[in-house]
């Protein structure tokens, strides 16, 4: 049996560009392009990048909540393209994901009994009372109150919102969430609590986590492991100390420059990275971060680098190295 228990090899998702009077494909978005990747059983591991780099993509893409154009999905050993119908239904029990935004992620029409409810409807023979017993012991976990029970999604904060869905991510006791960006549409003062939420869930209910995240100091927080992501590509993976204390990619570096802090004192050299992120329908030649990056040679612009290991257990897609 693999300690690993998601395994993405060389995973590719292209979104077709049609054009013309006949509306013929004219070109792909690769949103994710040949990215391999691996979750431990019981770790976190945050996926991060810029807006638009095809973090979240890749997330709903080794669910199967998008189909792959390439590569291979390991789920505790299986293979999901060879999981159809009811086994890959069966399958959706382990697998769980929560959406960035709580508000459009839960039906209004529905109570929070519903909602939460709703997985062991569609799933399980769990009915009446035993059913509203299971959303009261899920809502106490969450930190939730009893007269939530049939209130809906409107009449809550954003934070009690994501308390919800993670409720119902968690209601069939699954082995692995994507969190994708969890965090990112609520208030700084919930940020840290739903952060806590998620990190006593996982030691309680030993859940692996994949954190998308656009945030380098949620992920430290969180993260054993930070694979940072440019333009559909991994540029850099590494454990999140090693990263923070040494970041080896011109990218990750910009990104760690970036982050704030809150000392008015303290002086930081920002890394300002010159032009806009190219678009993943038409990426540069070569190395995709050398229209941007400082320390850029002529090889960059003509071959794209292999990721590489550099040192212990890290990877890096670089010339410099």
């Amino acid at each position: 049996m693999s300690k690993y228990i998601m395994e993405a090899e060389n995973v590719k998702k292209y979104f077709p560009i049609k054009g013309g009077l006949f509306s013929k494909i004219v070109g792909y978005v690769k949103a994710v392009d040949d990215v391999t990747l691996k979750i431990k059983k019981g770790s976190c591991v945050a996926l991060v990048g810029e807006s638009g780099c095809g973090k979240t993509t890749f997330g709903r893409t080794i669910l199967k909540l998008l189909e792959p154009d390439d590569g291979r999905i390991l789920f505790e050993d299986k293979n999901l393209a060879e999981i159809k119908g009811k086994k890959m239904r069966e399958m959706r029990k382990n697998m769980q994901i929560v959406f960035q935004d709580p508000n459009s992620s839960l039906d209004p029409r529905f109570t929070v009994k519903n909602i939460i409810g709703e997985p062991f409807t569609n799933f399980t023979k769990i009915k009446g009372e035993e059913l509203v017993k299971k959303v009261l012991e899920l809502l106490e976990l969450v930190g939730l109150k009893k007269e939530h029970l049939y209130r809906y999604p409107h009449e809550f904060s954003g934070g009690q919102r994501q308390r919800i869905a993670v409720a119902r991510a968690i209601a069939l006791n699954p082995k692995f969430i994507v969190l994708d960006e969890p965090t990112s549409a609520l208030d700084v003062s919930v940020q840290a609590k739903i952060l806590n939420l998620f990190q006593d869930l996982q030691e309680k209910l030993d859940l692996s986590y994949l954190f998308i995240t656009h945030d380098l100091s949620v992920a430290k927080h969180m993260a054993d492991n930070i694979n940072v992501m440019y333009v559909g590509k991994l540029v850099e993976t590494s454990e999140t100390e090693s990263l923070f204390e040494e970041p080896l990619h011109p990218y990750t570096q910009a990104l760690l420059s970036a982050i704030p802090v809150a000392d008015p004192d303290y002086k930081v050299m920002r890394a300002v990275l010159k032009g806009d992120v190219p678009s993943p329908a038409n990426p540069p030649s070569g190395c995709r971060f050398h229209p941007r990056c400082p320390e850029a040679k002529e090889i960059c612009s003509k071959e794209e680098p292999e990721l590489k290991k550099v040192g212990d257990g890290r990877l890096v897609a670089c010339h410099l190295y």
